[in-house]
């Protein structure tokens, strides 16, 4: 029988659940000191003291108390990438902010420079580079254009933790960078976030706003733990084959696109969710905590996926696999492939038992969510021709030989298709 093998992989603990009992057993599930810790963890990884960095249910509202922390003046121009997740300038929205959208370089599918510059105009206050798919912006470039603008930058870190750019973590290159950790992400704690904050005084207004939030009801963060477990369960290759896989095969033989079913519905976010508005509960952190240890590891696996699937491209005629250039790492949170017939490249290998991603973002410019924001330039030819990647699995939790398998199947469909 045929294995499939999911587009997704989540980093999971060994001992998640003896974690998760113990911080039970010693009252500490919601509240306790491994907030703290784990605080002072991810600080310490980035070269910086504990109290710049606070932990928030979600990376969004790490964001979210950034833009509050940094008083931007109301009507303020943002300058957040044409290719992101939809999130981020409804958020910015919500912070009273205009968001103006730039184009992204295709060959990086992150922010660039160039349309920054023209982006701005004298209502412009911040910029939000976005280190899409694990690979960081052109910062230098960047830096460079804010400094002349007196503009507040803005990281997104969600894909890209581990990453470096001439040596230096994310997050510590602007005045503040976020953090996502959902079950996908680079970091796992079955959700929640988290800022970086350079300057003292903003960094403590970020952690009176989260640290002002309710505490979560108890409730609630185990049906997260489960939904995590479930996510976990159902992308285990012999669980996926049985269960989301056969669906993915039908609709690859009738044209049907299940994927929109598996991103929460594009909405304004005014007011906040409850769900948002809410403290990071200790079990979480202490599961961060844990697994920060693991952290490099897992990076490193997942690169060397990535170049044994370089390898297998790497004299395919027409396929255009991802570089980082020297003065960056890349953590490969998603190995995107241009190639010719994307979609029919697709399903065949979803009939090989391979699973394909074609977006895992928005080109933000296409929805009718921001049909009032500026696009420099009109149309972002950068984001629609990024948004035309396939997105191959390389993450940390296949096995080598999975990987092996993946980069031969991938292989053989796209040299068939240059027959």
């Amino acid at each position: 029988m045929l294995t499939a093998i999911s587009r997704y992989g989540a980093r999971v603990l060994p001992n998640t659940e003896q974690i998760v009992a113990g911080c039970k057993a010693r009252g500490e599930f919601i509240q306790g000191p491994q907030i703290a810790q784990f605080e002072a963890a991810f600080a310490g990884r980035a070269g910086m003291d504990a109290a710049h960095a606070v932990s928030a249910s979600y990376g969004r509202m790490a964001f979210y108390y950034v833009l509050e922390a940094l008083a931007l003046p109301p009507g303020s121009e943002i300058v957040v990438p044409a290719l992101t997740f939809w999130v981020v300038p409804a958020l910015a929205q919500v912070a009273g902010l205009k968001v103006v959208f730039a184009d992204v370089d295709p060959a990086t599918f992150t922010l660039d420079p160039a349309a920054l510059e023209r982006a701005i105009t004298p209502a412009t206050r911040a910029v939000v580079p976005t280190h899409l798919y694990g690979l960081p912006c052109d910062m230098d470039a960047i830096l460079q254009i804010a400094a002349r603008h007196d503009l507040r930058v803005i990281e997104d870190c969600a894909h890209a933790l581990g990453a470096t750019y001439n040596g230096r973590p994310v997050g510590t290159l602007g005045d503040a960078g976020f953090f996502s950790f959902q079950t996908l992400k680079p970091l796992n704690c079955y959700g929640g976030g988290l800022a970086l904050v350079r300057d003292a005084a903003a960094a403590a207004r970020v952690r009176a706003r989260a640290e002002g939030e309710p505490w979560p009801d108890q409730k609630r963060i185990e049906n997260r733990l489960l939904v995590g477990r479930l996510q976990r369960m159902f992308i285990k290759p012999w669980v996926f084959t049985i269960s989301a896989f056969p669906i993915l095969w039908v609709s690859s033989l009738i044209g049907a696109n299940p994927d929109v079913y598996l991103w929460e519905k594009i909405r304004t976010l005014e007011p906040l969710p409850d769900v948002y508005t809410e403290r990071f509960p200790n079990v979480q952190a202490a599961i961060g905590l844990a697994a920060l240890d693991l952290l490099d590891g897992w990076t490193a696996r997942t690169a060397r996926h990535a170049q044994a699937m370089e390898r297998a491209l790497a004299d395919l005629p027409g396929i255009v696999a991802p570089k980082a250039p020297p003065d960056r790492t890349h953590v490969y949170y998603q190995y995107c492939v241009y190639g010719p017939q994307r979609d029919e490249l697709v399903v065949k290998c979803v009939r090989r038992g391979i699973d394909i991603e074609t977006l895992h973002v928005d080109v933000c410019t296409d929805l009718e969510l921001f049909a009032e924001s500026r696009v420099v330039p009109p149309g972002a030819p950068g984001a629609h021709r990024a948004a035309g990647a396939m997105q191959i699995p390389v993450y940390a939790s296949l096995t080598d030989d999975q990987a092996a398998r993946v980069a031969r199947v991938v292989r053989g469909v796209l040299a068939a298709s240059n027959r």
